[in-house]
């Protein structure tokens, strides 16, 4: 779904991209096998290690695309000394921290000029959906009026609005474009019953052309559990 929704907003490769937070690489290594340059910045030693062990299993050709920086996101700046880059992702990382505004600056400050900043997270208008479908009913109450929650991963997490967001990016010089919903309907499967099997290509491409035009269409993105927004940096 990201993946998608990116090509619609990125330059074409070899544009430089910088994953925040990119954990095992399962956002970068996709881009460097389309033919950009990834730097992939993590603060977790185990993940960086994950991600090498799947590095190696990529082409020659795809390993020389991709770059390790050792480092945590409100960092970013300072570890890539200062480079600018056609491209900043920043995706399921903000929901872990108490204030989005120092990570969100990172972001801006990386972008080049014209450069894309790309975030998801945790969608705060929709936080009450998952806790009802579980018959949670009292954490669904208090969820709409909360930002915080148990994640799918059972870790506590916030969850931010791309409305506000916006507001983020667009006081420190990158212009909100789009946003987009991000797992709606598979992500209630599991609550109907029904189950997707993902060996079966012809359903997981109908799953997937369904859910990409969800994604970009009001009301079925707003009752995304999770959102990703892209903007553009200006070019002063």
């Amino acid at each position: 779904m990201l993946h998608h929704q990116l090509l619609e907003h990125l330059p074409p490769p070899p544009a430089t991209v910088l994953d925040v937070g990119g954990g095992a690489g399962h956002q970068s290594f996709p881009l460097a096998q389309a033919g950009y340059e990834v730097t992939l910045l993590d603060s977790s030693p185990a993940m960086l290690d994950k991600a090498r062990q799947r590095l190696r299993r990529l082409p020659d050709e795809v390993r020389q695309r991709v770059t390790f920086v050792a480092a945590d996101g409100e960092h970013a700046e300072e570890a890539v000394r200062g480079r600018r880059f056609s491209a900043v992702l920043c995706h399921g990382v903000l929901g872990y921290l108490d204030q989005p505004e120092p990570l969100v600056d990172q972001l801006c400050r990386c972008a080049a000029p014209g450069g894309l900043v790309s975030i998801m997270t945790g969608n705060a208008n929709a936080s009450a959906v998952r806790p009802a479908l579980e018959r949670r009913w009292d954490d669904a109450l208090a969820a709409f009026d909360s930002r915080r929650e148990i994640g799918v991963l059972g870790v506590p997490g916030r969850a931010d609005t791309a409305e506000e967001l916006g507001e983020l990016m667009r006081s420190r010089g990158v212009e909100p474009l789009r946003w987009y919903g991000v797992w709606l309907f598979v992500d209630w499967l599991e609550f109907s019953g029904a189950q997707l099997d993902p060996g079966d290509a012809t359903q997981v491409a109908a799953t997937a052309a369904v859910e990409l035009e969800a994604s970009r269409r009001d009301p079925y993105r707003q009752l995304s559990r999770v959102f990703h927004l892209v903007g553009r940096k200006g070019m002063s």
